[in-house]
């Protein structure tokens, strides 16, 4: 390559870095008011589309649960291993209860506000819409450097902080702006490969495989904390974080094995130099090496959509099946009770029911702010980042965990999800009390 021919191709990743991370940064962080409603775009075109044509979005979402459903099946893959075979079960269930609700039939403790209506229009239909509209914007956030950069200047502070290598915060972005799975499968890859050790394995994917951006709108609409959106997802990114910098110090993470993966050599990832420059470098670099935009968009709609099918059938059911234990049993009453003290101790308006709210997350991350969507604005906040720093939940990400290469077992997960629980709480509430 000529001179020109370089200095031509360096000037187009540094526009396609600097135009396109700034159109993901403006669809998902920059509130705009269009009416008297003032919000993220990303939000402005879901609720845009919901309002116009709302009868098709509701028959697009069960679409996308007929299909996420059967697909399964069809691929012949619904029994690879005992959780996948559940999960697919527990997807058919999804199926059924969707139609039910859909065409109005079945009984009528299904059909209370609360219940298979709230869960279907308030969650649901929002839910099949933001992941693909979101998955198309994140082409711009995670597609044209701006992970790289943002992950090369968090390197210095990874190993001190989170006992684990600097290229972890890679997975730690990629998880927060685009999915769990894909962190997931960025640390499940990088582990295979030798380059984390069981330990750092089992700290990124139940300490950095949180829920995205997107998931997070939802909760927050849920809650009304839309008006104040950036506050609610910083909060939630920085607690999140901190309760991982703690984890790693407790038991189980902290007595997990330093051994690699079949026993492979660890690659040595450093760097030197001024860092921001070496960030910059780095997010041009990956700008350069980017697909087409066009490219990039079809292959993150398509992933958008897949996860869709994925989740979509699994709130129907589980989704469900806990609202249904946290209303007519006290399976998380006593639950509750785990947390009761420190909600208690913490002067959180309703306490008990912001310790059920706590512990109603283990079945899935979006209960939580269906059981306290009426109570304080502090009670809201506080449960709004709880759910989300929680990071592990049965309805997805505690499968996904359990299906990777990484030796964490069931009892670990669910012990890490207490502690978790109980630090977020710990640390976010003085934090809204000062704040709100």
């Amino acid at each position: 390559m000529n001179v020109k021919s370089a200095n031509e191709s360096r000037t187009s990743g540094v526009l396609k870095f600097l135009i396109f991370s700034a159109i993901g940064i403006f669809m998902f962080f920059i509130p705009i008011t269009i009416g008297a409603k003032t919000t993220i775009p990303l939000d402005h075109i879901v609720t845009g589309i919901k309002k116009s044509i709302p009868f098709i979005a509701k028959l697009y979402a069960l679409i996308i649960i007929i299909v996420g459903s059967i697909l399964p099946f069809k691929n012949k893959t619904w029994n690879k291993d005992k959780v996948t075979a559940v999960f697919s079960i527990f997807k058919l269930v999804g199926l059924v209860v969707a139609f039910m609700v859909y065409y109005i039939a079945g009984p009528g403790w299904l059909f209370e506000k609360d219940m298979g209506p709230f869960l279907f229009s308030k969650l649901v239909v929002p839910v099949g819409l933001i992941v693909p509209i979101g998955s198309i914007f994140l082409s711009f956030l995670v597609g044209y450097g701006l992970l790289e950069f943002i992950g090369v200047l968090m390197e210095p502070i990874m190993k001190p902080i989170f006992k684990t290598p600097g290229r972890s915060a890679i997975d730690a972005v990629a998880s927060f702006v685009g999915s769990y799975s894909i962190g997931l499968l960025i640390t499940n890859k990088v582990f295979k490969e030798g380059k984390y050790t069981i330990k750092e394995a089992s700290i990124i994917a139940t300490g950095f495989s949180t829920v995205s951006a997107t998931f997070m709108i939802i909760v927050a609409k849920t809650l009304g904390l839309m008006e104040m959106w950036n506050t609610y997802f910083w909060i939630t990114l920085i607690v999140t974080f901190l309760v991982t910098a703690i984890t790693v110090r407790v038991f189980p993470l902290s007595k997990k094995s330093e051994k690699y993966y079949e026993d492979k050599d660890k690659e040595i990832f450093n760097r030197e130099g001024n860092i921001f420059i070496n960030a910059w470098k780095e997010g041009v670099k990956a700008a350069n090496k980017s697909k087409d935009i066009g490219i990039n968009i079809k292959e993150n709609l398509l992933d958008g959509i897949k996860m869709a099918m994925g989740i979509l059938p699994s709130i129907m059911s589980i989704g469900l099946f806990g609202l249904v234990l946290a209303k007519y049993t006290p399976l998380f009453d006593y639950m509750g009770y785990i947390f009761f003290p420190f909600t208690k101790l913490l002067q959180i308006p309703e306490p008990m029911l912001a310790a059920k709210a706590s512990a109603v997350g283990i079945a899935e991350m979006f209960l939580p702010a269906l059981l306290v969507k009426s109570a304080p604005l502090i009670t809201k906040f506080v449960i709004g980042v709880v759910c989300v720093s929680q990071v592990l939940f049965f309805s997805a990400s505690i499968p996904c965990v359990l299906s990777t290469d990484i030796p964490i077992n069931l009892k670990e997960i669910v012990l890490i999800w207490i502690e978790r629980t109980i630090l977020t709480l710990i640390l976010v509430t003085p934090i809204v009390f000062i704040l709100l």
